[in-house]
């Protein structure tokens, strides 16, 4: 490679978060935990990444303390004795092989389908009921069950730190819950909910103060967000630089350390006249550290993957460009690390050369 490495094999620091590498893995849904209990395969399946040089895993979307909160009863929870003892093991696990990991905390909101999840009498939740703009399939949420789901994402987060995960995450974008609050076009609330941006972010503000008050200061807050949403990939919260801040330095005030900012292909710039993406944007509007993902090492996005377009490599030169400049500070991969657990020792033994091309239906058929 053309590009100096020592950028993203830098060490990075904040409120006890020590990293080796400035790569995090992305979380991924995998379905592979029967009754929502994490497994032991799933506990190899992190360790493998952390032994392949990862320097921080996030696990994939694992759910808090609310009936509806799953699509897929396969899907982790992060409740419960079982389920909290299967991530338990988990963390040992990843601890072991020198690896930090922090839980994705999840609540799916309209995108569940009741007649295919958990508790198929109860209708899923959502501000407005709305599964896409135009779009209603329920009663909009009370704000007892609001206030509730609040404090389902607190002792998340709080039996997170206890349990030894080195942060939390909490899942904000691709069109679930907290994003529904965000997106005017799922959220048509006309009280303190809903509204305007302010009103609109309450949730997730709400969300972040209840687990900064949870967890300390000290210990670290991760969000992620994005402009596109699962229901429109055109969506955008925001049109502008200055409704980016807007949207943002709440969020950055009530207790963020980190922005995950997700985008389908991180090389896109995020308004006209700048090179900036969506993490650039956000770390020269907040201040904080930011990671930047989407088709890291691919030519093409994670929707065409799927179907059935094939991924090739592609170099990272540009990116390790970034990341050298201060445009983000990590940087998250997703298929990448599905493909291969050794990712990351090859990125840095200079192998990127090595990792075999792979298709959407390959993709399909990986544990």
């Amino acid at each position: 490679m053309s590009k100096s490495l020592d950028a993203l094999f830098s060490t990075f620091n904040m409120k006890g978060l020590s990293l080796e590498n400035r790569i995090a893995m992305a979380p991924m849904t995998r379905s592979f935990s029967p009754d929502g209990i994490p497994t032991k395969e799933v506990a190899g399946y992190y360790r493998r990444r952390a032994e392949g040089g990862t320097g921080l895993l996030i696990t994939e979307g694992t759910t808090i303390n609310d009936p509806v909160a799953t699509m897929d009863g396969n899907v982790p929870k992060f409740h419960g004795v079982d389920s909290l003892a299967g991530w338990k093991y988990v963390v040992d696990e990843v601890h072991a092989a020198g690896g930090k990991i922090m839980p994705q905390l999840w609540h799916v909101g309209m995108a569940r389908n009741p007649e295919k999840a958990p508790f198929p009498e109860l209708p899923s939740a959502g501000p407005s009921g709305l599964l896409s703009p135009g779009k209603k399939v329920a009663e909009p949420m009370t704000v007892e069950h609001i206030k509730s789901v609040i404090a389902g994402f607190a002792q998340a987060a709080l039996d997170a730190k206890e349990l030894g995960f080195d942060g939390i995450e909490i899942h904000g974008a691709h069109g679930y819950l907290v994003d529904q609050f965000f997106w005017e076009g799922t959220n048509q609330r006309t009280d303190e909910w809903g509204g305007n941006m302010k009103n609109r972010s309450r949730f997730a503000i709400e969300i972040i103060k209840a687990i900064r008050a949870a967890v300390g200061e000290d210990y670290p807050i991760m969000l992620r967000y994005s402009q596109w949403k699962q229901q429109d990939y055109t969506a955008r919260l925001v049109e502008t630089p200055e409704q980016l801040k807007e949207f943002l330095l709440p969020l950055s005030e009530a207790g963020v350390d980190i922005f995950h900012c997700s985008t389908r292909r991180y090389w896109e710039p995020e308004f006209e006249g700048s090179d900036l993406n969506l993490a650039g944007w956000t770390k020269k509007i907040t201040g904080k550290p930011t990671m930047t993902v989407g088709s890291v090492g691919l030519n093409d996005d994670f929707f065409g993957a799927f179907a059935g377009k094939d991924s090739s490599t592609r170099s990272i030169d540009d990116l390790i460009e970034r990341l050298d400049k201060g445009e983000f500070d990590l940087v998250a991969v997703g298929r990448a690390l599905l493909q291969d657990p050794e990712w990351s020792n090859k990125i840095r033994k200079n192998e990127l050369d090595k990792l075999e091309q792979y298709s959407g239906e390959a993709l399909k058929t990986l544990s």
